[in-house]
């Protein structure tokens, strides 16, 4: 998908996306894990996350204290220098990169950081994750960042 339409689509999509999405929290059907997860699968058989890479050049993942300290440790930094460095607070109390794209982004969409990357960045785009009607709200937000968030949400527009 061409990302330069991605940002419009979505928008476009959203109040269609809104609406069965509250559908969703209402029914909160016993197999929506299942086919949720079967669409993630079948998505990132054909998603290059390398020729991608919008999530890191885009947004910022939440930093908790044990990703700040790993990321630190293998920076030979001093956490409270990392996070003066690389960090700020953001309006919901989160710590969150200061810059996009990601500064541990290389030239080829490659992680610097890649073992010891964020919670976040390793869970993302988080349409694997079980309860997954918790994160119908954030998953809203993602079909607008990841082009295979935006194709499993039309696809589920189908289902239900």
């Amino acid at each position: 998908m061409d990302l330069t339409n991605l940002k419009y689509l979505a928008q476009k999509a959203e109040p269609s996306t809104k609406k069965m999405f509250e559908k969703l929290k209402r029914r909160k059907p016993h197999n929506l894990d299942d086919v949720v997860h079967r669409l993630h699968d079948e998505a990132f058989e054909h998603t290059n996350c390398l020729g991608c890479a919008n999530c890191c050049k885009t947004t910022s993942p939440v930093f908790y204290e044990r990703d700040i300290d790993r990321i630190a440790k293998r920076l030979r930094m001093r956490p409270s220098d990392f996070i003066e460095k690389y960090l700020h607070i953001d309006e919901d109390k989160d710590y969150v990169l200061n810059v996009a794209p990601c500064p541990f982004l290389d030239s080829e969409n490659y992680c610097l950081v890649y073992e010891d990357r964020p919670t976040a960045c390793r869970e993302y785009p988080h349409t694997n994750r079980k309860r997954f009607h918790q994160i119908l709200d954030l998953t809203v937000k993602n079909t607008a960042v990841c082009p295979a968030v935006y194709g499993i949400v039309e696809e589920m527009k189908k289902i239900y």
